[in-house]
């Protein structure tokens, strides 16, 4: 995923959940400790770029696949591109934050929330 200055928060969630369809991610000022979620008060506009709402602006590809763990690619965000930001999983009409299983990867989170959305249908 190519990660610059001018491209909007809401492409990248849109490439993101391409990948992985029963998770999100979201962007927040702030960033949160592991194991701790990220409040609401803090999110940041998906129409925002990036540009906008980080100090580094470091451009470059971040990798992102399935055997990638939350916890990683939540602090590659941070420490590479400055982005704070929270992968969530869908759990039939709503989306958590993955606070409790961020040592799960990205297939094995979509894999849970697959199973959670169908579940309720």
């Amino acid at each position: 995923m190519q990660i610059s200055d001018d491209k909007k928060l809401m492409d990248i969630q849109r490439e993101f959940s391409t990948k992985f369809p029963y998770l999100k991610i979201e962007f927040y000022t702030g960033k949160h400790g592991s194991g701790e979620g990220s409040p609401e008060r803090e999110h940041l506009d998906l129409e925002e770029t990036v540009g906008a709402v980080r100090s580094n602006h470091e451009e470059g590809d971040l990798s992102i696949d399935g055997h990638l763990k939350v916890k990683t690619l939540e602090r590659n965000f941070a420490d590479k591109y400055g982005l704070n930001a929270q992968v969530f999983r869908k759990s039939g009409e709503v989306w958590l934050q993955t606070i409790s299983t961020d040592e799960w990867t990205l297939s094995e989170q979509n894999r849970k929330g697959e199973l959670f959305s169908v579940a309720d249908n």
